[in-house]
């Protein structure tokens, strides 16, 4: 685990091995108990050195980040995730009635923006935590409810898909999810971090739900414009987001961006042939769901094919796409680790 090979990965340096990431491994308690003899505030040091992470997936919405404190805001709920489904809500009706409300809406109004430079601040207290809590282990800074994510937190899905019904009046209200993200970009430019997320849902697990157009002429020239005070300040960016957005991954890396995140229902060899040679990769071709109810043979079967198209990337990031459920068994766990560290060596340098 080191965090200068995940610097290195990301900005395309010759390294003797891939990097390694996973998500979401806090919700196996017992196996990380099992590992490292307790489950802890402080566990994530002990068990990310142990599995070998040399990257964590990280983003702060800075100290207005609580939407529903400050205004309206839509709370679609939670379906249980963790095995005790400790961490399940209920969907809540949403505050918006009607169309025009949201047409009207101005997240910047709404909620405010912090005052710029102790919110840099505030981040920079972050990115220190962080660094001092995972030495072995590349933090990075990040914003999570960008330009789309920002409206369906804020309106929630129907209403937003209603919205979208009329593209001008729904692209004024986009740019005002714009301009309040790109105030912590801006402030997030302002401090040490080397490596930024950029997240946003966009799409669906079909694709698009927008005709292509908007997107090419809407949303993703934002995040250019998002990720220029980032590269004046020498920041590496990964664009994230859930959902299959082949179709526009070539716009994204025209955009700027440096990285991809993706889900499996992207397709990794897609991804690796077309941009493994130019920019760095986060996934791999092992499938979460495999992992969760299908067999081992299966499992290793990606694994060997994700290892094989490694070859060709100049800077990879293992992980499993969409993180890997609590209720994966510990001895798939002790089977995918074990397989991973055996083979995350590269055959030749790139």
């Amino acid at each position: 685990m080191s965090r200068e090979l995940a610097l290195d990965i990301i900005n395309l340096k010759p390294t003797n091995r891939f990097g390694h990431t996973e998500y979401s491994m806090e919700y196996h308690k017992e196996y990380i108990e099992k590992l490292t003899g307790e489950f802890s505030e402080s566990y994530g040091k002990d068990f990310y050195d142990r599995w070998g992470f040399d990257f964590l997936w990280v983003v702060n919405d800075g100290m207005f980040g609580d939407w529903f404190k400050r205004g309206r805001a839509t709370n679609m709920g939670h379906a249980a995730y963790a095995l005790d489904e400790s961490d399940k809500k209920a969907s809540q009706e949403s505050p918006f009635k009607t169309v025009e409300e949201v047409w009207a809406f101005d997240p910047i109004k709404e909620y405010g923006l912090p005052d710029f430079n102790q919110q840099v601040k505030e981040y920079e207290r972050f990115v220190k935590a962080q660094r001092e809590k995972f030495p072995n282990q590349l933090s990075t800074g990040g914003y999570y409810k960008s330009i789309i994510s920002g409206a369906i937190q804020a309106f929630g899905w129907d209403m937003l898909l209603m919205a979208a019904s009329d593209y001008n009046k729904f692209e004024k209200v986009l740019d005002g999810f714009f301009r309040y993200t790109l105030h912590h970009m801006q402030a997030w430019a302002e401090t040490s971090i080397e490596v930024i997320i950029q997240h946003d849902d966009f799409v669906w697990s079909s694709g698009p739900f927008i005709n292509p157009k908007f997107y090419r002429n809407i949303i993703i020239p934002r995040y250019t414009e998002l990720w220029k005070p980032l590269y004046k300040a020498g920041k590496k960016i990964l664009f994230c987001s859930d959902g299959n957005f082949m179709e526009f991954a070539e716009d994204i890396i025209k955009a700027g961006a440096d990285g991809l995140i993706f889900e499996p229902v992207n397709d990794f060899e897609f991804m690796v042939e077309r941009f493994g040679n130019s920019i760095c990769i986060v996934g791999s071709a092992v499938d979460c769901r495999d992992m969760t109810f299908g067999s081992w043979e299966k499992v290793k079967m990606d694994m060997d094919k994700t290892f094989k198209l490694a070859e060709k990337c100049k800077g990879l990031i293992l992980a499993v796409g969409n993180h890997i459920p609590p209720n994966v068994s510990d001895e798939m766990c002790d089977l995918y680790i074990n397989y991973l560290q055996k083979n995350w060596f590269r055959k030749s340098i790139i």
